[in-house]
């Protein structure tokens, strides 16, 4: 048994652990004095408000229909709704079009200040199929989603807090109809009934002393479903109604206009009507979008916070008793070994008898140079968006751009997935980097292409305007291979051509024998049980941003985000720095794989909690929507994986390479 040293003191390294807390708090104070900062600047850097003068023409623009049950949007004149005629589709970006954005022109005329009241837009006479096509939709509760000056529309609602005060809250676009039951006046139980009136109210700011003219900084849209009644003859926009005047409005008292069961023929002529109302308001136009912003409650994203700063201290405070007691009790050993030599030499136990083994390359240590090369990729793509989405630059108002920057970024940043897997390839003294570096390339991009590509032929098949068209598709490829790929390749041949990293102690020919290890310490176990705090420490934030995607909320507290990121590196990095000491202790020095999925298996409880939304936040019954939800759930895991897994495996090397080059061997 070769005799050991520990060169280090032991104040030295408390004093760095106590250094390095001190700063990572400071540093997470200042992130979250800067996310409440972040969390009221939605006002997106490089667009300009629009300055309208009065009657000046306003154009009301269309966007798809989506439904949180059935999660297929589709465009909006896929319904028989009154149409231009010729339909003007704005130009998207490569976010809109995936998540299924199709913004059009329409019939509705607003000016600047102008009033209109029960103005008529069109009256079409529909055919059953055509009234069967609204019905559906209405069953399915899809939602109409329109635009005016990049606003979306937004139905108002009011609940009653504890101390009896109503709250007004928002929500976003309105309802194509409802289902009539015995609480609803004029309606029968199980018909469908359209909103063919809407009442537009949209709110602007003046200030003669910044700028001339008026800016939109609301738009609220109240539906209503009335039989309209013609008060003589049709005279097209100028026809008048008996069911409502500009001194008569509609209200929701008044018999509705089915879709469905049993309809004499003239219920199957719709007109459809819409108010405009002009109101004052001193919200400027910088924080025009904070009004989407009461969609959630900021005090649960504070309670996420403190939930997972106290994970991060319970897991700190494991590290510093390791650090304090454990190697200043080794350091006393050797110690007491070093000043009496006619002693017996002290019995070699624990991580310190296998310093000849720890730096053993792994299994299929190929593979797992791509993962750890992928999870460089995706961490790099998540950081770089949280920055850009905390300046601002990722706000709601630029529409898809949050998408765009994900994608763009992950194959930008596929430089550092080819460098750094091929420098965790030299150090394995493995050959055939080219091949790795092809591996690289193509394993994480081409499985989430795959199944993305599966999962849009299903969406193929639903006509839904969410499936991506062919032309995307291949602009998606040419992404891949035309610039990732390269990118890849570039950073590989940098790493290859610097030397290989050489561990600080030299590896026996013949591997050591492995003790029996106690219950606790097998691998599933382990592994399993280390997953639990990093996703503990995010699971709060997880349902928020889930929310986002499958509830069709918006998520843009991005400062809040930040944070729980940065929590979420810290308690990677503690969890399997703790679970590997623990490992090594029992002298098993196969680390290399259990540090990886330590973290990374909190993918798993990702993926579990994702089952547990389903069932209890969802009303999803349709089969293409639940295997949308589970098949991008799955990609989402998946990304955790590698993202956890690489973060757990980078703290750990650290560590595990601090505490051996520690060690003076005689």
């Amino acid at each position: 048994v070769a005799k050991q040293k520990i060169v280090f003191g032991s104040s030295l390294s408390l004093s760095l652990l106590l250094l390095k807390m001190v700063r990572g708090w400071l540093l997470s104070v200042v992130l979250l004095s800067a996310s409440c900062w972040c969390a009221s600047a939605f006002y997106l850097p490089g667009v300009a408000p629009r300055d309208y003068q009065v009657r000046e023409e306003v154009q009301l623009k269309v966007n798809k229909l989506d439904s949180v049950k059935t999660q297929l949007p589709y465009d909006y004149y896929s319904l028989p709704f009154c149409a231009p005629g010729a339909v003007e589709v704005a130009a998207e970006n490569l976010g809109e079009v995936l998540s299924g954005d199709m913004i059009e022109s329409s019939l509705y005329k607003i000016e600047m200040k102008h009033v209109e009241a029960c103005k008529v837009l069109c009256r079409s006479e529909y055919k059953d199929q055509q009234l069967k096509q609204f019905a559906d939709k209405i069953e399915d509760e899809y939602r109409v989603n329109w635009i005016v000056d990049n606003l979306p529309a937004a139905t108002k609602y009011y609940t009653e807090s504890d101390d009896g005060e109503f709250v007004a809250h928002y929500e976003k676009g309105f309802a194509l109809g409802f289902v009539g039951s015995r609480e609803i006046p004029h309606t029968k139980p199980g018909v469908k009934y359209i909103n063919n009136h809407v009442r537009l109210v949209l709110f602007y700011h003046q200030d003669a002393a910044s700028f001339e003219g008026f800016r939109i900084v609301g738009f609220e849209v109240e539906p209503f479903s009335v039989m309209h009644r013609v008060d003589g003859d049709w005279l097209q926009e100028h026809t008048k109604l008996q069911t409502c005047t500009p001194l008569k409005k509609v209200t929701h008292g008044m018999t509705p206009q089915p879709v469905s069961g049993p309809m004499r023929d003239e219920e199957k002529t719709i007109i459809w009507t819409y108010d405009v109302q002009w109101e004052p308001s001193d919200i400027k136009w910088a924080s025009r979008w904070d009004l989407y912003l009461k969609m959630t409650d900021s005090q649960i994203h504070w309670f996420s916070i403190v939930n997972s700063i106290m994970i991060v201290l319970f897991l700190s405070g494991m590290i510093a008793m390791i650090m304090m007691r454990t190697l200043h009790r080794d350091l006393n050993q050797y110690n007491r070994v070093d000043q009496d030599a006619d002693e017996d030499p002290l019995e070699e136990t624990g991580w310190k008898l296998i310093y000849r083994e720890v730096f053993r390359p792994p299994a299929h240590g190929g593979f797992f140079s791509v993962l750890v090369g992928t999870g460089v990729q995706v961490f790099a793509m998540t950081l770089l968006t949280l920055v850009f989405a905390v300046l601002g630059f990722l706000s709601p108002a630029n529409r898809g751009g949050l998408m765009t920057a994900l994608l763009l970024l992950f194959v930008f940043m596929g430089v550092f997935a080819g460098y750094y897997s091929t420098r965790m390839f030299k150090m394995f003294k493995l050959t055939q980097w080219r091949k790795n570096t092809l591996y690289t390339a193509l394993f994480f991009p081409g499985v989430c292409f795959t199944v993305f590509f599966i999962l849009n032929l299903f969406v193929w098949g639903e006509k839904s305007s969410g499936a991506v068209p062919f032309g995307t598709l291949v602009a998606l490829l040419v992404l891949w291979f035309g610039i990732s790929m390269p990118l890849v390749y570039i950073g590989s041949y940098f790493a290859f051509k610097k030397p290989a990293i050489e561990p600080p102690i030299g590896v026996n020919h013949i591997p050591r024998m492995i003790p029996e290890q106690a219950w606790y310490m097998q691998p599933q176990f382990s592994i399993l049980v280390g997953g639990v705090l990093p996703f503990g420490a995010v699971f709060i934030e997880i349902f928020f941003i889930m929310s986002s995607i499958w509830l069709h909320q918006f998520y843009y507290v991005f400062g809040f985000l930040f944070v729980v990121f940065v929590i979420l590196i810290i308690t990677c990095a503690e969890i399997t720095i703790v679970m590997t000491y623990f490992q090594l202790c029992g002298e098993d020095y196969h680390w290399w794989w259990r540090s990886y999925l330590t973290a990374g298996s909190s993918a798993l409880y990702l993926f579990l909690y994702s089952i547990l939304y389903f069932f209890t936040k969802l009303e999803i019954v349709h089969f293409v929507s639940g295997l949308l939800f589970f098949g991008y759930m799955a990609l989402v895991s998946f990304a955790f994986f590698v993202l956890t897994g690489t973060i757990g495996f980078v703290a750990t090397y650290l560590f595990v390479y601090k505490i051996y080059t520690s060690i003076k061997v005689d």
